[in-house]
């Protein structure tokens, strides 16, 4: 066991802290902001060989428990609240017509019948996404989400949709899947 610690003590911060991340995906770093306008940064911890992971309040983390009316959230739910959110956009009328006009702009041959099948695409192949493509795929797709004691806001950013689109009908997202 010595010799054990003694190599994890060895190998630089910098990696470990590295290899953590990458274990431990976090689909919404940089886009969670609660009530007060403060980020929430990604977090876990174990118990046993089971993983817990959160989204903690950067309040809480310089202030203390208390000091935000949101102060951790678990990750799980927050993430499947989001990706079910984007879900009912993309079945939206206004949002399949803007991410057309967006698509419009990298490729002025693809049609509204073609967003409408890419974004419909989405909805069945994301489970089979690897997590670094959903994370990639969530970046390009959310601006921000807003965290409050009555819900979430999630802030798209269409520009992104018109991009993904596009990538779909290219065949370029889920190939590696």
């Amino acid at each position: 066991m010595w010799d054990r610690v003694h190599a994890i003590l060895q190998e630089s911060p910098r990696k470990r802290a590295a290899r953590t991340r990458a274990e431990t995906p976090a689909l919404l770093k940089g886009l969670l902001f609660g009530p007060d306008g403060a980020a929430f940064s990604p977090t876990h911890t174990r118990k046993g060989d089971r993983l817990y992971r959160y989204y903690v309040s950067q309040t809480v983390l310089k202030h203390g428990a208390g000091a935000c009316s949101v102060g951790r959230l678990p990750a799980g739910e927050i993430e499947a609240a989001v990706i079910n959110q984007l879900r009912a956009v993309f079945r939206q009328p206004e949002i399949v017509a803007g991410t057309w006009k967006s698509a419009r702009v990298l490729a002025d041959n693809i049609t509204e019948s073609d967003a409408r099948g890419a974004l419909q695409q989405l909805d069945p192949l994301w489970d089979e996404l690897f997590p670094a493509e959903q994370t990639r795929i969530v970046a390009l797709l959310v601006e921000r989400v807003d965290i409050g004691t009555d819900g979430l806001n999630v802030r798209l950013r269409v520009d992104g949709l018109g991009g993904l689109a596009h990538e779909m009908l290219a065949g370029g997202v889920g190939e590696a899947a």
